[in-house]
């Protein structure tokens, strides 16, 4: 072969060859996912992200990622930094802003159960991810999100790290919460509602490994109706309270600490020993699910636990 043409033929081997790193590298940066609404193809790193989910918003905080757009008309007090002028408001946690949305040109939406209805519409504008939490299995649904969004940021490493710190604390819980009974209840407009296992909040038994103290609750997105007659009969050692009207509301609620110590509940044992506690509803109701939120609502259980 002359030299001419064993130099042609090494130029096309080293195009070839870049070519074929070339789809390699695009075949690395792009990501299909699978989620409880579908399959969704991203390329990654996203620079420009959307966040509707609480939980992932306060993650990709902890990850230092930053974010282009929020629903800023529902943000609880822990993440007001993100009410700043450098990001779109992007509607409320039920209610999108498709033109805002579209205005942004995100290269990733993430959604959960509040907008999920919405998840067509969406995803015409960015691939949209959808980050519900699976209460039948909510740790391991958990530890699943938080890796999916390691390995969309490259993060890999930082979450594990923050997800052996939840697990250690977990187990503390554990050790503590043996044998104690519970009962989760959300309170709003002056009514009670219940959470048993494997619902929004069962995790507080599931996981953490305090008893229900009743074990027929029915699963529902709200709880199951109960009266103040119920509470005093199943009278479990701890009463977790949820106020939804403190976050939903927009004030002029009545407290959920007046709706609930009436005299009829102050003759059960969580309030004879001090025991009826009152939780954060901004972790507890509008987020959760999230490294910085989960985290905070166990360490809420652990503070209480005697």
């Amino acid at each position: 072969m002359s030299r001419p043409m064993l130099r042609a033929a090494l130029l096309s081997g080293l195009v070839m060859v870049a070519a074929f790193a070339q789809v390699a590298v695009a075949q690395e940066r792009m990501l299909e996912i699978q989620h409880a609404l579908g399959t969704t193809r991203l390329e990654v790193p996203p620079q420009r992200v959307v966040a509707f989910d609480l939980g992932v918003l306060d993650s990709l905080e902890r990850l230092g990622v930053d974010v282009v757009g929020v629903p800023k008309a529902s943000l609880p007090a822990y993440l007001s930094r993100y009410l700043d002028a450098r990001y779109t408001s992007v509607g409320s946690l039920t209610e999108p802003d498709f033109e805002r949305i579209e205005v942004l040109r995100p290269d990733v939406i993430f959604i959960s159960g509040r907008q999920s209805s919405h998840y067509a519409e969406l995803s015409r504008l960015a691939p949209t991810i959808y980050m519900g939490i699976d209460t039948a299995d909510y740790l391991a649904s958990f530890e699943s999100n938080m890796r999916l969004l390691g390995r969309v940021f490259g993060k890999q490493e930082q979450v594990e790290a923050e997800l052996g710190r939840i697990r250690q604390s977990i187990e503390r819980v554990r050790a503590r919460a043996h044998g104690k009974t519970a009962l989760v209840v959300l309170v709003t407009a002056g009514r009670l509602s219940a959470f048993g296992p494997g619902s929004r909040y069962g995790f507080v038994y599931d996981v953490l490994g305090l008893e229900p103290a009743n074990d027929d609750i029915q699963v529902s997105t709200h709880g199951q109706p109960i009266s103040f007659e119920f509470l005093l009969q199943e009278d479990p050692d701890y009463l977790l309270v949820i106020d939804r009207d403190a976050v939903v509301a927009g004030g002029g609620a009545q407290p959920a600490r007046q709706v609930i110590e009436n005299e009829l509940v102050r003759h059960t044992r969580a309030y004879r020993e001090g025991q009826i506690v009152y939780l954060d509803p901004s972790y507890w109701y509008l987020s959760g699910g999230g490294l910085d939120s989960f985290a905070r609502m166990i360490a809420d259980v652990a503070a209480v636990l005697r």
